[in-house]
């Protein structure tokens, strides 16, 4: 029996594009939130899962969820209604998502447009439609949150790095299904990988190898870029934790780059220092304890941020959410990156503690040969005098 002869309609549904982006060192999200009060004519609210009890799973820090004006998306020669939100997450991170509501139509359909809104159909779909994943459409829409919120961004950085993530919704089909029917009547590997050519056997299983249900008529299957969502009780809290784990991945691989840029500008700062001579130059010592501070703040910085970062979700008492979200994390390789910075931190580490021990001996050898040096001095004088 062919997926394409069982499959239902999807009655109703959305599909969900997410770009995030870090602007910021942080965010101070009180004054983002009176200041989207004072100049925008939509509303924010601070996020919060909505249907599971705070002693479960919390934010750290609720980020702050603004609403913006909805836009027009032209797919296959159809304008299409998106709704269009901002969250703010505390450590610097902004995450868009624009929303395409579904109704009344056949999986195939469904799978169909989720591709062509990701634009992941070739080189003629880029150039025929107005994909939401292309930058002309999020660039306008995080200059509008930025102009606004701008007096709240703590340091803001210029960096161009962000993360991008699509969501297939489901939250009603023409008929009542359970998740193993799901499973069983449709083909969800066109809407998880985005291509056009049959997958191999083993590429099918690897893709629906993440899927996760908790009552018999909900399933979640996570991928790297994509995930399809069945939730009768439409219910957000799966979404959401994507979104924070794309969130963490984003600011970790920002502070690793930073790490890999910082790393050989330190090497060539402490080869320069050392160039000059610690004995010849008496002003070296000073240089080298000057260095040593500058990486330590970085140091602090960045373990700051990380902690910020690390702790932005948790998960205590709901398995289920739990379990989605350390997937979420495994698949995008948040542990392999934080692994990645706390290496890089480690060897900063113990680079300004040799540079401060440097330092110190600097200072003792010099102390010693100024000692030394009086000491003869004082006996010329002596010897002058007798």
């Amino acid at each position: 029996m062919s997926f394409e002869a069982t499959a239902p309609r999807v009655e109703s549904g959305a599909i969900v594009a997410l770009r995030l982006f870090d602007i910021a060192y942080a965010i101070d999200l009180a004054a983002a939130e009176r200041l989207w009060a004072i100049h925008a004519s939509t509303g924010s609210r601070r996020s919060q899962l909505s249907m599971t009890p705070a002693k479960a799973v919390a934010f750290d820090v609720p980020p702050v969820l603004l609403n913006l004006e909805p836009i027009q998306l032209l797919i296959d020669g159809q304008m299409l209604m998106a709704t269009v939100s901002a969250r703010l997450y505390d450590f610097g991170v902004v995450a868009l998502a624009l929303r395409v509501p579904v109704m009344h139509l056949h999986w195939t359909e469904f799978s169909h447009l989720l591709n062509r809104i990701d634009g992941q159909l070739g080189p003629e779909a880029d150039a025929s439609i107005d994909a939401a994943m292309q930058p002309e459409c999020w660039q306008p829409l995080l200059a509008l949150v930025s102009a606004v919120i701008g007096p709240a961004l703590v340091r803001p950085t210029p960096s161009t790095m962000q993360e991008d993530y699509l969501l297939g919704i489901v939250d009603r089909w023409s008929e009542p299904l359970t998740a193993a029917e799901v499973q069983a009547r449709l083909d969800l590997v066109p809407l998880l990988s985005g291509e056009r050519r049959p997958l191999s056997e083993g590429a099918r299983r690897d893709l629906l190898r993440h899927s996760y249900s908790y009552f018999d008529d909900d399933l979640v299957v996570l991928t790297w870029d994509r995930a399809f969502i069945y939730e009768p009780r439409r219910e957000t809290d799966v979404a959401d934790v994507i979104e924070v784990a794309n969130a963490q991945l984003l600011e970790l691989r920002y502070y690793d780059e930073l790490l890999d840029d910082e790393l050989p500008r330190m090497y060539d700062l402490v080869e320069a220092e050392r160039s000059t001579g610690r004995f010849i130059n008496p002003l070296a010592p000073r240089r080298f304890a000057d260095l040593a501070r500058r990486l330590h703040t970085l140091v602090a910085e960045v373990t700051e941020i990380t902690e910020q970062v690390d702790n932005a979700l948790q998960v205590t008492e709901d398995v289920y959410l739990a379990r989605i979200y350390s997937a979420a994390l495994d698949q995008f390789r948040v542990p392999a990156v934080a692994a990645a910075v706390d290496r890089k931190l480690a060897i900063i580490r113990d680079t300004y503690t040799a540079l401060y021990e440097e330092a110190s001996g600097a200072r003792g050898a010099l102390m010693e040969a100024a000692i030394v040096l009086l000491i003869v001095f004082e006996i010329v004088l002596a010897l002058m005098g007798h």
